[in-house]
């Protein structure tokens, strides 16, 4: 039987909640979820192999990954681009919900690269995913290395495209506005473009962005519209207002990062990670 959680206007299969609580105990801000919405057909969740880390499993209480793939209202038939998913903390959730009705493109560095940290990224990935279908599905993995490699995907191929906490990276080679672009080609008309991001206050100049990887919703916005995009919504989902903005090593001061070392580890800790905007862009 399938259980099918409502949240809001989204209906969301129970696959979700399973790719959620594969490597271990259901974390709680899936029962959250499940408590704001309405269930039905409820069954027991007992999977054997995990498909996420346990210290995948403990950043749940920041990142909030059940509320926000229903906030982009992700469904297991879609074909769901991830743009550059790093090692692949949201792949984990995203492939198995879509593994049997959709399709996972991870637009991942270039395996190529003559960055070192990008090479190692891209092989660890594709070790870790490419090698266990049986948990995983079949990923299609493109490259992106703006301004030289933006194939993505095919054009209108996409349902959703989403992003956490990469726009920052962009900036710091001017390509932020190129890979907004490249979003809006590959989605379908009616589509939808989710993004997560350290949220800058409305002061910080863009080199201030740039510094301290705290980007303005303002900022993020007119980005999509010059795309040509439409603003569909916005969730304070991975909102947290115990984070000042104001940390000497920017937002690697935090969880996970903590950059300033262990003498500002527990101050840090306690703060817990970086306040996050989350916006959907629609292509009309």
């Amino acid at each position: 039987m399938i259980k099918r959680i409502t949240y809001g206007t989204t209906t969301a299969l129970v696959s979700l909640t399973l790719a959620l609580s594969l490597g271990g105990c259901l974390p709680q801000e899936v029962d959250e979820v499940v408590e704001t919405g309405e269930v039905t057909d409820a069954t027991p969740a007992t999977v054997s192999k995990p498909t996420r880390h346990p210290d995948e499993l403990l950043r749940d209480q920041y990142r909030h990954p059940a509320e926000t793939l229903m906030f982009f209202d992700v469904q297991p038939s879609h074909t769901v681009v991830e743009i550059w998913p790093g090692a692949g903390w949201y792949s984990a959730i995203l492939a198995p919900y879509l593994k049997d009705e959709g399709q996972l493109i991870a637009a991942h560095f270039p395996a190529d690269s003559e960055v070192s940290f990008f090479r190692k990224s891209r092989a660890a990935y594709n070790e870790r995913f490419l090698l266990q279908p049986d948990l995983y599905g079949k990923i299609f993995i493109s490259e992106l290395a703006p301004p030289q490699v933006l194939n993505i995907a095919e054009a209108g191929e996409a349902d959703r495209v989403l992003t956490f906490r990469n726009v920052h990276n962009w900036m710091r080679n001017r390509q932020e506005q190129v890979v907004f672009d490249e979003a809006y080609r590959v989605l379908k008309q009616g589509g939808l473009l989710g993004v997560v991001e350290h949220r800058a206050p409305e002061s910080f100049t863009r080199e201030e962005m740039v510094q301290s990887g705290y980007v303005s919703e303002s900022y993020v916005t007119q980005l999509a519209i010059n795309a040509g995009f439409l603003p569909d919504g916005q969730s304070e989902i991975n909102a947290n207002p115990n984070d000042r903005h104001d940390h000497p090593h920017g937002v690697w001061s935090l969880p996970p990062t903590l950059r300033g070392g262990e003498s500002t580890r527990a101050q840090f800790e306690t703060i817990g990670e970086s306040d996050r905007m989350t916006l959907r862009f629609r292509k009309p």
